[in-house]
């Protein structure tokens, strides 16, 4: 979302109108799930996917043609063979699909595409309102209008724990529970950031070597910091959403950073290592208290068994797993992203 709503302002600034192309309800498998998004300018896809294959070319036909009218939509496609409207995608469901038009001069829009990215930043949770009819998105925390025009009360309850499609309003949670935390800032660190960046996840890398914590070597991450290991605190906060991974240049430092994270919280802990350190680290973190319970969470040897050798290989593994993290936690808290039909 992040990345959406960056590249619309830089349309927005560089005098491009575009067009916002959301999926807002899905019956069924499809390719992409409610909330996924892409920005479509007078040159076609900019950012973002709506689930490629045919869905994804139909609809930036589409918004190409009402950009070209100045015009909004909502579309439903058929994803199964004999629909009224056959697109060639046999998923076995259907997806309902929002045009919004954004005009590059149209301060409201502008206004509330900086406060999304505002919050996004600074990790703060919220919620967005699309519109069915057209109308400028509206941004939400705690029940208060923050961007954005005001959406009818029943609509901005805070008891609306999944996106809702209903009474002319399309709604989902900003999604701040992406950071990774990547302690130890090596090959695989390198190689791990640009993969995260494009599957839109947060990194931030911290080690403590200058030569490894430099923003260079990690296009896109949210920050690089050089710091104490053993003073995690002093530099970042640790929060129950934050996703760590553990892989610094030593087995003392991985122990002294698992040690920190795991008497607080987090979403996921991955550390990388042989079986004999995992057993070695394991019997030094049981003598520190840690219980064997929370041990037992830990992903390591860490990311998905696909024989993985080299860092661009072990990266993707790790990759691989947090995706396969995220889904279950958006899963758990009702926030489907994701369907089952794969892309053609």
């Amino acid at each position: 979302m992040q990345r959406i709503y960056s590249q619309l302002l830089y349309e927005m600034e560089d005098k491009k109108d575009c067009m916002l192309v959301t999926i807002v309800g899905e019956k069924g498998s499809a390719p992409r799930g409610s909330g996924a998004s892409m920005l479509v300018g007078p040159s076609g896809r900019v950012v973002g996917s709506v689930g490629g294959g045919a869905v994804e070319k139909v609809s930036e036909d589409m918004a190409l043609e009402l950009l070209g009218k100045k015009e909004n939509r909502v579309h439903e496609f058929n994803l199964h063979s004999g629909g009224v409207e056959d697109i060639g995608m046999v998923c076995g469901g259907d997806v309902t699909v929002l045009f919004q038009y954004i005009a590059c001069n149209d301060g409201e829009w502008k206004a509330f595409a900086g406060a999304v990215c505002d919050r996004l930043r600074e990790r703060k949770a919220g919620r967005i309102y699309y519109s069915l009819e057209g109308r400028v998105m509206a941004l939400y925390s705690g029940g208060k209008l923050i961007a954005g025009q005001p959406v009818p009360e029943e609509q901005t309850r805070e008891d609306k724990a999944r996106p809702a499609l209903e009474g002319g309003w399309y709604s989902q949670p900003l999604p701040t529970g992406s950071r990774v935390l990547i302690f130890g800032g090596g090959h695989i660190a390198q190689s791990l950031v640009p993969i995260l960046v494009n599957i839109d996840f947060a990194p931030t890398v911290f080690d403590d070597r200058p030569d490894y914590s430099k923003p260079e070597l990690f296009p896109g991450a949210e920050q690089c910091i050089c710091g104490d290991f053993s003073r995690i605190g002093d530099y970042l906060e640790v929060t129950s959403d934050d996703y760590v991974v553990i892989m610094t240049n030593g087995h003392s430092n991985d122990l002294t950073v698992q040690a920190q994270i795991m008497r607080g919280s987090y979403a996921y802990l991955g550390v990388i290592g042989s079986k004999s350190k995992i057993k070695s680290v394991n019997e030094k973190l049981t003598a520190m208290g840690i219980s064997p319970e929370a041990l037992a969470q830990v992903h390591t040897p860490i990311g998905t068994a696909i024989r993985a050798v080299t860092p661009a290989e072990i990266a993707i593994s790790i990759a691989g797993e947090l995706i396969l993290e995220r889904a279950q936690l958006r899963d758990a808290a009702g926030e489907k992203i994701s369907a089952g039909c794969p892309m053609h």
